[in-house]
């Protein structure tokens, strides 16, 4: 499902580019590490570390060495994006499954509980949220990671650490993000325990209906937009929110003062 998907990015024709063409905005797609050829495919930039990721349960997600590489592609991606005059950056996702290694990047830096964690992503019933909260809590006490970096390097995904190294970049030269769901806020407390600091640049769009988002957003100390009960993904609430962060800043920049605009304030009232 998730080389279909990058088969529609390609053509133009998921969420996210609609709303990309809505809203005016730039959109790149990266095959960052999608377990399958995608060489015939246009409009995809090939960027790949390796064909999809290891099984969390039973092994590392990546390499050590893997994983710098990943965040490497986001950290370029951030640069390029800069140097063309974006002001205002989005990270979004594809990958089937990938609410399950944000679900484990999620608990280890909180300290939450799985079950607090874990929702159902794309729709999975009683049975299917079961297994993936044994999934989880597998897959942590297995790798039971010291460190962020560590912690991705064996519960993420060659996605979620080029989000990562997304976010890093973003903060380093000074460029703010629209978070978007539940995976951007798992890249987002990684970015923030590897560089502190990154998360003053970043704004959280939504509040996804996976459970966990709400607490890692409360891990960052971020304030979500709105909450429509997305999860989407591809980066479409952060789309969505674009056009409230532009009426901001026309507000903060255009908007008189009582002062300019000759009105008594409180302190003025009889």
């Amino acid at each position: 499902v998730t080389a279909e998907m990058v088969r529609n990015f390609a053509r133009g024709g998921a969420a996210i580019n609609v709303l990309a063409r809505k809203i005016g905005a730039e959109l790149a797609v990266v095959d960052v590490g999608v377990a399958a050829d995608l060489e015939a495919l246009a409009n995809v930039r090939r960027m790949k570390v390796r064909h999809g990721a290891g099984n969390i349960c039973r092994e590392p997600a990546m390499t050590p060495q893997e994983c710098a590489r990943a965040m490497d592609v986001g950290k370029a991606l951030a640069r390029e994006a800069e140097e063309r005059g974006a002001n205002l950056l989005i990270a979004g996702e594809m990958g089937i499954g990938n609410t399950t290694p944000s679900a484990c990047l999620i608990a280890w830096a909180t300290g939450a509980p799985p079950d607090a964690i874990v929702g159902r992503g794309t729709g999975v019933d009683e049975t299917g949220l079961a297994r993936k909260r044994e999934a989880v809590r597998r897959a942590l006490r297995r790798a039971q990671p010291s460190s962020p970096l560590e912690a991705l390097a064996q519960l993420g995904g060659l996605e979620i650490a080029a989000i990562v190294g997304f976010y890093m970049e973003a903060a380093r030269i000074g460029v703010p993000v629209l978070l978007d769901g539940f995976i951007s806020a798992a890249a987002a407390l990684i970015a923030e325990a590897i560089q502190p600091g990154t998360k003053q640049w970043m704004l959280a769009s939504h509040r996804s209906a996976e459970q966990g988002h709400a607490r890692a957003l409360a891990a960052l100390g971020l304030a979500p937009l709105f909450d429509l009960g997305m999860r989407l993904g591809e980066g479409t609430g952060a789309a969505l929110a674009v056009p409230i962060v532009q009426a901001a800043v026309a507000l903060h920049n255009e908007m008189a003062t009582f002062a300019e605009a000759g009105v008594h304030g409180r302190s003025d009232a009889p």
